[in-house]
């Protein structure tokens, strides 16, 4: 009977659980939209929102890691963890509104790129560890070369989801110098934050009471 019972409680999270919805995102464009990203000249804080922003970019984060959170733990198989993830990144790159809210999100969907590169090259299980030198090699690239760049920075990703240290030593610090694959350090670096966060997610959303 207890057999029984834990294949009745994985069902409905396999089956049921939506990772992302087209209205989530609805909400949290309508959030960052009442929100102003110009800030105070005179204060050191950033605008809150950008600082809300950054909230919704985590927020997507850990919702894709959920799905391979349960891929590692065996809940999902590969084929049905890559489904999911489809799901949600055709929700959050479907296309925004114009307008400055729309360029606002444009530029977080170019950022969150390295979150479904990085998975997927983790879940396929190609991918090298050695951050140092992929980082060199992703440098080489000339701005124009963003797929090559984009390949280079999801295998950075699937390490740092594999546990590998990753990435602050490896910014800029000269604002005038940041390319997009800086930016994608700096989500490289919320996936860290967000796989630890996420270290007891299976135990918390299954057999746990």
């Amino acid at each position: 009977m207890a057999k029984k019972k834990g294949t009745q409680e994985e069902a409905p999270l396999k089956l049921f659980y939506i990772f992302y919805s087209k209205e989530r995102m609805e909400n949290w464009i309508r959030t960052l939209q009442e929100l102003s990203f110009s800030g105070d000249p005179s204060s050191e804080e950033p605008p809150e929102g950008f600082l809300a922003l950054s909230r919704f970019a985590e927020d997507i984060t850990i919702e894709v890691l959920k799905i391979v959170r349960l891929f590692q733990n065996g809940r999902f198989a590969r084929e049905e963890a890559m489904q999911r993830m489809c799901e949600v990144e055709a929700t959050v790159m479907s296309e925004v509104r114009d307008g400055e809210i729309g360029d606002v999100v444009e530029s977080l969907q170019l950022s969150l790129l390295v979150l479904f590169a990085g998975c997927r090259k983790f879940m396929d299980g190609k991918y090298e560890k050695d951050i140092k030198a992929l980082v060199k090699r992703a440098r080489a690239f000339p701005p124009e070369e963003l797929e090559k760049t984009l390949e280079i920075a999801g295998e950075i990703g699937a390490a740092v989801i594999d546990g590998t240290a990753c990435c602050e030593k490896f910014m800029q610090d000269d604002p005038g110098k940041t390319a997009l694959f800086d930016d994608w350090l700096v989500e490289i670096e919320t996936i860290r934050d967000a796989m630890k966060s996420l270290k007891d997610f299976d135990e918390s959303t299954g057999d746990e009471d």
